[in-house]
């Protein structure tokens, strides 16, 4: 019977699991057919920014999905489309002035690294042979073809790795595992000077651009770089004429106390990938923010941007990304997440931090990873077999609050984490709350485990 619940036309993310029913959403909870609450710590994948059941934003988008919901941008032009590039252009990094919209973070990824490449066709003729895009390890800049082959996120590639045509990739800052071997500050954060080395060992002569997560989200869980790793690889793409790309999709719009989160090292990209925080869930929408010389160099060149998707900046995803972001201006939430950022950093997180499963927390504003360990001291991982950032989340999950968990970040199979990244709208009584409810559940699976 179609009206059996049992019986579902949707095919899931995991045939293994099977989910709570969410009906609706208010402020930073969800709730489920059965009346359940869950506090979303995780606001859904660092997604739902400015939480849920925010009528003014659903109802702009009403009024311009009555009005006219798509208008295709090779034909039109719209107020709206017009309006959101610069709300976005407001809280860019400096000499960014053009927006590309897209429909998603792997999209914007999958522009950017499009654009840093057709970029030195447009400057130098057809005759450039600049095309590869170095990347990291442990790296996720989305699940296209394209920007799989950049990210080093090996859970998400394995699978499909017959099928990437795969670029190069350096080591990430992951201080706590150094792949070095080395310690701060001793180290001369090595981790970014060797993008040089790898410059000059392939050429520049063939290198299009640089990406990077400014702090790495999902596959390590809220990895900050030391506080001279951004102006070290600005320094290196400035003069070996290689284009840095920031991707932001997931730190971006707030969410680490900063309008973007290369703020924080006074940095300005040459491309930055955002989505996430911009519709803040209430419409998928991405953007690639352009510096005003890349878009200089088109608008010279042929005119065109050989990439589009029938959706790209259609007037009801600008019309949420307008009352997303005066949302997030009007209420100060850049501010709060700042603010609560503080509070973790400076009693929370110390006292997470003691617990006998917690081998590092690390993060900013309202991005904090905590990376589990079986043995504190040798900071041996869990047997990928355990699933403990799973069976964490399954336990937060019992007592009513959602985390993001994530697996493979010490070589791909090994090591587990997860993150605490709730809605900017969170009040100081709410954070300590999750951080309660999470120390709670890190002595459960403590106990489990043992």
């Amino acid at each position: 019977m179609k009206g059996d619940r049992k019986l579902s036309y949707v095919f899931p993310r995991n045939f293994k699991i099977s989910a709570p029913r969410i009906t609706r959403g208010e402020g930073i909870f969800l709730y489920d057919e059965e009346g359940n609450a869950y506090l979303d710590a995780a606001a859904g994948a660092l997604s739902a920014n400015i939480g849920y059941g925010v009528k003014e934003v659903a109802e702009a988008i009403a009024r311009q999905t009555a009005a006219v919901p798509f208008a295709h941008g090779f034909t039109w032009d719209t107020s709206v489309t017009e309006e959101a590039a610069s709300m976005i252009v407001e809280l860019a990094p400096p000499g960014m002035d053009r927006v590309w919209f897209v429909n998603s973070g792997s999209e914007a990824m999958e522009a950017a690294i499009k654009m840093a490449r057709q970029y030195y066709l447009e400057r130098d003729g057809l005759g450039s042979v600049k095309h590869l895009v170095i990347g990291r390890q442990n790296s996720y800049h989305g699940s296209s073809l394209g920007t799989l082959a950049i990210g080093g996120s090996v859970p998400r590639r394995k699978l499909f790795l017959p099928m990437l045509h795969d670029h190069p990739k350096i080591e990430t800052h992951y201080c706590y595992r150094c792949p070095y071997g080395l310690e701060r500050p001793a180290c001369g954060t090595r981790c970014a000077y060797d993008l040089e080395k790898t410059i000059r060992r392939i050429g520049a002569q063939y290198i299009a651009a640089f990406v990077a997560e400014p702090i790495v989200g999902s596959t390590v869980g809220a990895l900050v770089p030391p506080d001279d790793y951004w102006p070290v690889v600005r320094d290196i793409c400035s003069r070996n004429d290689i284009l840095l790309i920031a991707d932001e999709v997931m730190t971006g719009c707030g969410r680490t106390g900063s309008n973007f989160s290369v703020d924080h090292w006074k940095t300005v990209p040459d491309l930055v990938a955002a989505a996430k925080g911009l519709a803040a869930s209430y419409y998928p929408a991405g953007a690639v923010l352009v510096s005003s010389f890349i878009a200089e160099a088109f608008g010279k060149g042929s005119g065109f941007f050989a990439h589009s998707h029938t959706f790209n900046g259609m007037p009801a995803a600008s019309a949420a990304i307008v009352a997303v972001l005066r949302y997030l201006k009007e209420h100060g939430l850049v501010e709060n997440a700042a603010k609560q950022g503080r509070l973790v950093e400076n009693e929370l997180a110390p006292a997470i931090a003691r617990a006998p499963l917690v081998g590092e927390i690390r993060g900013k504003g309202l991005m904090w990873g905590i990376e589990l360990v079986a043995d504190k001291q040798s900071k041996a991982p869990f047997p990928a077999a355990t699933a403990a950032a799973n069976r964490l989340k399954a336990i937060c999950q019992r007592r009513g609050m959602t985390v993001y968990p994530g697996k493979g970040m010490i070589d791909g199979v090994l090591g587990d984490n997860i993150m605490i990244g709730p809605p900017l709208t969170v009040t100081e009584e709410q954070v300590r709350r999750i951080f309660s409810i999470l120390g709670d559940s890190l002595e459960e699976l403590a106990e489990t485990l043992a």
